[in-house]
């Protein structure tokens, strides 16, 4: 089992929901779950740059969560995603 931890600044709210209209089919491709989904977070310990949006993904393997964001049919998926904001995604494996 993997998890991914995605933090997106949101910057452009129209971008995001067309986004937002092909994730679930990306997502369902790779057989990953959405665990949490937050438009906000708040840090509880320590410091880190600017939060957003916060999802928690769950992946069978790290393979599989490097498969969804390596995939070619789902580039143009995931350029909508960075075109919504600012992201970072981070591998839990």
């Amino acid at each position: 089992m993997a998890f991914v931890y995605v933090n997106l600044i949101l910057e452009d709210a129209d971008k995001m929901a067309a986004y937002r209209e092909k994730a679930g089919a990306a997502l369902q491709k790779h057989d990953a779950k959405v665990l949490v989904s937050s438009p906000s977070q708040t840090v509880i310990e320590g410091t880190r740059d600017e939060t957003g949006i916060g999802v928690i993904l769950e992946f069978a393997s790290a393979q599989a969560a490097q498969a969804w964001i390596d995939d070619p049919q789902l580039q143009d998926t995931h350029a909508l995603r960075r075109a919504a904001g600012r992201s970072a995604i981070t591998l839990l494996a």
